[in-house]
């Protein structure tokens, strides 16, 4: 095997297993940064050793011995650290073998929820969001530094330095590596879920930058919400799963030809993944089945609307609002509220809609947002208003942070004509 295509395997065999890695390490050793750099160390070894040996029948029990045999020596050294200075040479050997049955024991131990613990622990709320993003990122998603950086258009220094005091500050404040119970349990959870939306989020209409989407985040988020469900198979959790997979399902009609945003009323409905769209109602259906929904799978009940119409034209608008109104009330928020105005507008007209939005002009939580007067022109453009609903498109191409969509607002400011026509 040559030395690139041992990278390319050893790249690919690290993204699946260096998430069990660090979280059997960290059980162990009660610190994520020191689990990770036992993992990191494993790593390496095998960066130095596969390319000439080829990769072993079983990597993923390779790179755990690997790290283990890293835990045993700084256990090892700590014990004899411990020590009095006339003990340090005495049954070296013997102490050693007893470490090492320890260790062993503790990594075999039948304790499947390892994962879930780190879950809990990168997503905990002593971090700043920012913090819970990028260690959730790197501890579970196995991405380097400079991909989170790249991901977020951020330069990798801030990065680092956002993973170094998540992990100072986890140390600090004596987080402990465990599954949160009782009522500590639903606010943990409520992170935990939070940070892999942002995530998705960020990758399904990046906020800044010259791509519509970022494709990998949408995948992590995916991936890890999946593995969450399988840990912890609770009704929002189910819920977030089902959002995310039929929104994944039309990522390849969401750009064009030349990577320009398309719409989701301009989208080729033949080209979503179907398989994604029947795996996301399945979630939902595992949501719904626990009682009232909550705040994810109102949003993924909603998602469903539209990937249950053939076109666009036979979407159900009045469900929308309705699911929107249900989402107001469990979650409020300017942002929920304004996208109950696109779906009020949609069924029962432009001028109803644009009143509910107009109503909406002086919330603080929407100053600097593009969506209010997108949305606003959209409205006054189906009003025939073409004036002011050119000076609403222009506004909130300005105020857009991404290149795709501030193209996809001027191209409809364009699109009614020059100032002063109507």
């Amino acid at each position: 095997m040559s030395a690139p295509e041992a990278h390319r395997a050893i790249d690919a065999i690290w993204h699946i297993e260096s998430s069990r890695l660090i979280a059997a390490l960290a059980r162990v050793t009660g610190d994520v940064g020191l689990a990770e750099d036992f993992a990191q160390d494993a790593l390496l070894a095998a960066l130095r050793s596969w390319p000439e040996t080829g990769v072993p029948d079983n990597p993923g029990a390779w790179l755990m011995a690997a790290a283990k045999n890293r835990a045993l020596d700084h256990l090892r050294r700590a014990r004899r650290a411990d020590r009095a200075h006339g003990e340090i040479g005495r049954d070296l050997e013997a102490d050693r073998g007893r470490a090492a049955a320890e260790l062993e024991a503790a990594l075999d131990d039948d304790i499947g929820d390892d994962l879930l613990r780190l879950v809990f622990t990168a997503c905990h709320p002593v971090l700043a969001r920012e913090a819970r993003v990028a260690l959730t990122l790197r501890l579970l998603g196995g991405l380097t530094t400079s991909e989170i950086a790249r991901a977020y258009l951020v330069p990798e220094a801030t990065v680092a330095q956002r993973l170094v005091r998540a992990k100072r500050t986890l140390s600090e404040a004596g987080v402990p590596f465990e599954v949160p119970r009782g009522e500590d349990r639903a606010a943990r959870l409520s992170s935990v879920l939070e940070v892999l939306y942002l995530i998705f989020n960020e990758g399904y209409a990046a906020t800044a930058g010259e791509d519509w989407m970022r494709p990998q985040l949408c995948e992590e988020a995916l991936r890890l919400g999946l593995i969450l469900a399988s840990l912890a198979p609770e009704p929002e959790v189910h819920g977030l799963v089902a959002l995310m997979e039929i929104q994944a399902s039309r990522t390849k009609a969401r750009t064009g030809p030349a990577g320009e945003a398309v719409l989701l009323l301009d989208q080729d409905r033949g080209k979503w993944d179907h398989v994604l769209i029947g795996r996301g109602l399945a979630a939902l259906a595992k949501a719904e089945a626990s009682g009232p929904p909550g705040p994810y799978a109102l949003q993924a009940a909603i998602a469903a609307c539209h990937a249950r119409a053939r076109t666009a034209e036979e979407t159900d608008w009045p469900r929308i609002a309705a699911l929107y109104g249900e989402l107001a009330r469990a979650a409020p928020s300017p942002v929920v509220d304004l996208n109950r105005a696109v779906a009020v507008g949609m069924a029962e007209g432009p001028a109803a809609g644009l009143a509910l939005v107009d109503a909406l002009r002086g919330e603080k939580a929407l100053e600097g947002y593009h969506l209010l007067p997108g949305v606003r022109g959209d409205l006054l453009a189906k009003l025939g208003r073409s004036g002011e609903a050119r000076a609403e498109f222009e506004k909130a191409a300005a105020l857009a942070g991404n290149s795709r969509e501030r193209e996809v607002l001027l191209a409809r400011a364009a699109a009614l004509g020059p100032v002063g026509r109507e």
